[in-house]
């Protein structure tokens, strides 16, 4: 067990260095979400065996369960024995609505707050490949495409996954190794959570490694970067500016390209805008037919040329 316990300290230490390489040479602070699971305690523990008073770390208690104080105080208390800075974050407003969307942003907020507060540049969080697996398997369901199908992305602003090429089974034996009895949040067991169903189905398939999850997200992270990239130059050539909008000037092109470019001439016009998959595949047919919709506040004309403007505003009474 130690030398694997060496090996895995080795791994997440290369990719941290691999995600932000400057971390090498610099003094940045590395910020870790950490709530008691075995997952986010292996980040805790391996954080601070690679980089000894350079981390801080925070629990986000939701209040949505009565254990959940108790259990932000358990993380507090490691993080004392190690000398590692911790801080307990509480939303002001109780999490209404869908719990787990809710949850996310107010956890994400607070987080990002801290991080200000405390001069802290970048925010591990500890997903895995088994929740990569999960996530991509959640999304074929919800009929995503390319974007949805990248899966969970290793490093999205200063946020950083150091763990998405990690098995969750060594993140937990790791922390076991160390004589540390890890959270067990109930809500992992909840059949009314998507992912939970999507997990409790995986249990049956013994044998696969789930990292390679992550190598196909990857590969499709790349698939859409390259995309993306693509449409900024066609954007740059095809799309001009009109005194109400913009105008798209060409418009053969493949389907991906088309709706791609359809957001952005979109997004000129209405930033929030965000329309969904059938809605877009219907909207570029109209066009295509030559004839005139509207989405959102958008009013969108299509032919040969298409034109985006701001539909005029409504008369009332």
């Amino acid at each position: 067990m130690d030398k694997d316990i060496a090996s895995l300290n080795r791994d997440f230490a290369e990719a941290l260095f691999r995600l932000v390489p400057a971390f090498t040479t610099n003094d940045e602070k590395l910020g870790l979400a950490v709530s008691g699971g075995p997952d986010s305690l292996a980040l805790l523990l391996l954080s601070a065996e690679a980089f000894p008073g350079r981390i801080a770390a925070a629990t986000v208690d939701h209040g949505l369960r009565p254990a959940s104080t108790a259990e932000a105080e358990f993380v507090a208390s490691l993080c004392r024995e190690r000398g590692i800075p911790h801080a307990i974050l509480r939303p002001v407003v109780p999490i209404r609505g869908s719990i787990q969307s809710a949850a996310r942003r107010a956890r994400y907020g607070l987080l990002h707050d801290w991080m200000k507060t405390q001069d802290i540049h970048w925010l591990a969080t500890a997903h895995h490949a088994d929740d990569q697996l999960e996530t991509m398997i959640m999304r074929i369901l919800r009929g995503s495409g390319i974007d949805g199908m990248s899966g969970i992305r290793e490093k999205r602003g200063h946020i950083i996954r150091p763990l998405l090429h990690f098995q969750k089974s060594a993140l937990e034996a790791y922390v076991a190794a160390q004589g540390i009895d890890a959270v067990d949040d109930p809500s992992n067991r909840d059949q009314g959570f998507d992912r939970v169903r999507v997990r409790n189905a995986l249990k049956d398939l013994e044998g696969f490694d789930t990292s390679l999850a992550s190598q196909s997200a990857s590969a499709l992270g790349a698939a859409r970067e390259a995309i993306e990239w693509q449409v900024e130059q066609l954007a740059r050539d095809h799309v001009e500016p009109t005194d109400s909008g913009c105008l798209l000037g060409k418009t053969a092109f493949p389907h991906e390209i088309q709706r791609r470019l359809l957001l952005h001439c979109l997004h000129s016009c209405e930033p929030a805008l965000s329309p969904r998959g059938q809605q877009i595949d219907q909207t570029i047919a109209a066009l295509e037919r030559g004839e005139t919709i509207t989405l959102g506040n958008v009013l969108c004309r299509g032919g040969e040329r298409w034109t985006f403007q701001t539909a005029p505003r409504r008369r009332t009474s």
